[in-house]
């Protein structure tokens, strides 16, 4: 139940924020179910898939998708997506949450003061 309740949680705040899933997901995976840090983003990211394909398709039933920008964002996005795994696998699982948490601490920091 928890894991459905993570997965309505990554996929709203996807929907309504345009962020990605992950943010929510992330740290809902760690602190309810205990995952690890890194199986945890790869969960994550695994969800990420049928999150965007649904969000996707609600777009475009409203004609706001523009695929070549999608195209333009989502295949360095892609690329970015490789070189991150191969650099989250490279750093310490400690300096990875401290990363995970500044960034977010950053941003909402930056939210919350334009």
């Amino acid at each position: 139940m928890r894991l459905v309740a993570i997965g309505l949680a990554a996929g709203v705040f996807s929907a309504l924020f345009g962020v990605g899933g992950g943010i929510a997901a992330v740290p809902l995976l760690i602190l309810l179910t205990h995952l690890p840090e890194r199986v945890a983003t790869a969960t994550s990211l695994g969800a990420i898939g049928i999150t965007a394909f649904a969000g996707v398709i609600a777009y475009a039933a409203r004609g706001e998708v523009d695929v070549g920008y999608a195209a333009l964002v989502g295949l360095p996005a892609a690329a970015g997506a490789l070189m991150g795994t191969s650099l989250q696998q490279r750093i310490t699982t400690s300096m990875l949450t401290y990363g995970f948490a500044l960034l977010l601490t950053g941003v909402g920091v930056r939210l919350l003061w334009p």
